[in-house]
């Protein structure tokens, strides 16, 4: 999408902070929910896919760019709240999330009836500790002492989401990713630059534990839903999307072959097909 392809606007959440989002696209409303260490221009490829026939809704989740801070009492219900101020301001009946914002997404439609279809792109609900969690202490002081370079090798390692880089060792890693971050240039204009985004990953991993055991919650969820899976994931994502899928009463499964978990930016055309099916079905 060309920069400025879209418009921004913005609404207010229950607990009075600011959610800004870009919008593009002509159609029924669709809102796309980004995972951790993203912002909404992370999911402007995948809105130019769906913007043909859908009005795409790409908010910047709490802490980030447009939208104001997670706040003192952050937890899963602040972003349910944002994400249902979003859901009443739009009219939108349809949301797409990817890893903590599928957590969102999920937990959002359990009581958000105006919810009738949602896709989630591999959540990260934890199943009997299925989730990595050792990495996020030493996540956590890197952050502390600015060490932001270090802190986004150690989550994307703990994370195993992209696996090449666990067979490439952190000394290499570790300034490969800072001065990546030092030559980014000028950014666009609503653009959060990485080293703004890597500090998020502390509060989306709030979520992974609130969350954590919770998957019987959705055995009543009336929405209809899609599961969506890369072939090249961490198996621990694929061991929810199961226990989701044996859970769910109105749910489909699909595998993407060749996607990893960052799919909905990697391969915008791929996801975007096969939310277009999902979601454009009467």
């Amino acid at each position: 999408m060309k920069e400025r392809d879209y418009s921004t606007g913005q609404v207010r959440s229950a607990d009075g902070t600011t959610i800004g989002y870009r919008r593009c696209g002509r159609g029924p409303g669709l809102i796309l929910l980004h995972g951790g260490m993203l912002a909404a221009q992370h999911f402007m490829k995948l809105a130019a896919a769906l913007s043909a026939d859908f009005t795409v809704y790409v908010p910047d989740r709490r802490g980030r760019g447009l939208s104001g801070p997670h706040g003192a009492d952050f937890g899963v219900m602040r972003e349910v709240e944002d994400l249902r101020a979003l859901v009443t301001a739009t009219g939108a009946t349809r949301v797409f999330g990817l890893s903590s914002g599928a957590l969102v997404t999920l937990r959002t439609a359990l009581t958000t009836p105006a919810l009738d279809r949602i896709a989630l792109y591999e959540p990260p609900l934890s199943i009997d500790g299925s989730m990595p969690m050792g990495w996020v202490a030493r996540y956590d002081r890197e952050i502390a002492a600015g060490k932001i370079g270090s802190a986004l090798v150690t989550a994307l390692k703990g994370l195993d989401a992209a696996p090449v880089l666990g067979r490439v060792p952190r000394f290499v890693l570790v300034p490969f990713m800072a001065i990546g971050m030092r030559v980014q240039g000028d950014l666009p204009e609503d653009d959060v630059p990485i080293e703004a985004l890597v500090p998020t990953q502390h509060f989306d991993m709030r979520l992974v534990r609130e969350m954590a055991g919770t998957v019987k919650d959705y055995a009543a969820l009336d929405a209809r839903v899609l599961l969506l899976g890369g072939s090249k994931s961490p198996a621990y994502l694929d061991r929810t999307l199961d226990e989701l899928a044996a859970t769910l009463p109105h749910a489909r499964r699909v595998t993407l072959a060749g996607l990893g978990h960052s799919g909905p930016e990697d391969h915008p055309q791929v996801v975007g097909a096969a939310l277009h099916e999902f979601f454009g079905t009467p």
